[in-house]
């Protein structure tokens, strides 16, 4: 029975762990998580949902088979230098630090290990809702078996798939910082709608219920985004005229950049 660890305990643990607890994919108590900061509210969200909670990260490792290293990139040397004399051979080490390396972590775990398993992971907050998008890479000494474990974890909240690792940035760009612009956009949207007499709270609804239904239809079809935004606008009507507004204003180019800017800053 595989046991899973978190080390770092803030937003993603918290959603990764409420995605696996609803896809009932691994029960509760088989996940510990650690972190020195006891006054987090995701750590009291974790006690509640019955997560071994600890402040010590080498607790995590020797309770753990799978271990998800969910803390910022600054702080991951210094994690890999405190748990690496406790990692053994049963342990797959799953990074999900933006930016950081493959080789930079086997590297700081091979004083310890000769072989140590790494795998690198690129996902998102909305794995709370069971539609994260996941990419991962696989280290040098992780087997199949272990790229196959992943998956499964990962696949049970959403999209998950495997890349090249020299990809990860520009997921980190898309995906990863994804929902940020889309919540962003549905706030900017609700905007509109209240500036038109709409009540906010409809006004949110209806705008996150667009982005939502559009996403889906997307997924759903084998249609470039392009030709289901053309079946969207009547000749003359009031789409195409929003959208020339939105053209106008530079729209499409703020979005590259925008990914641009989220890759360049991860690297």
């Amino acid at each position: 029975r595989m046991s899973v660890g978190f080390i770092g305990a803030g937003q993603l643990t918290h959603a990764l762990v409420r995605g696996f607890a609803a896809a009932g994919v691994i029960a509760t108590n088989r996940i510990t998580a650690s972190s020195p900061d006891t006054d987090l509210p995701t750590v009291q969200g974790l006690r509640k949902l019955g997560v071994n909670f600890t402040t010590s990260n080498k607790e995590t490792v020797s309770k753990s088979d799978v271990l998800f290293l969910a803390v910022k990139p600054h702080i991951i040397p210094f994690v890999l230098d405190e748990i690496g004399p406790d990692i053994e051979d049963r342990h797959l080490i799953v990074s999900c630090a933006a930016g950081v390396t493959i080789s930079s972590i086997e590297k700081k775990l091979q004083q310890y290990r000769t072989a140590p398993k790494v795998m690198r992971c690129m996902t998102n907050t909305p794995v709370v809702v069971r539609e994260g998008a996941t990419v991962y890479a696989t280290g040098t000494h992780a087997a199949l078996e272990d790229g196959k474990l992943l998956e499964q974890l990962m696949a049970s909240v959403g999209y998950c798939t495997e890349v090249e690792e020299d990809l990860i940035d520009a997921v980190t760009g898309l995906s990863g910082s994804g929902p940020a612009y889309a919540f962003t956009a549905v706030d900017a949207l609700a905007d509109g709608g209240v500036k038109m007499g709409l009540p906010r709270r409809l006004a949110v609804r209806l705008g996150a219920q667009a982005l939502l239904g559009a996403a889906r239809m997307l997924l759903d079809s084998d249609q470039h985004p392009g030709q289901l935004k053309d079946n969207v606008c009547s000749p003359g009507g009031a789409t195409i005229h929003a959208l020339h507004v939105m053209e106008s204003g530079g729209f499409r180019s703020l979005l590259i950049n925008a990914v641009e800017a989220s890759c360049v800053r991860t690297k």
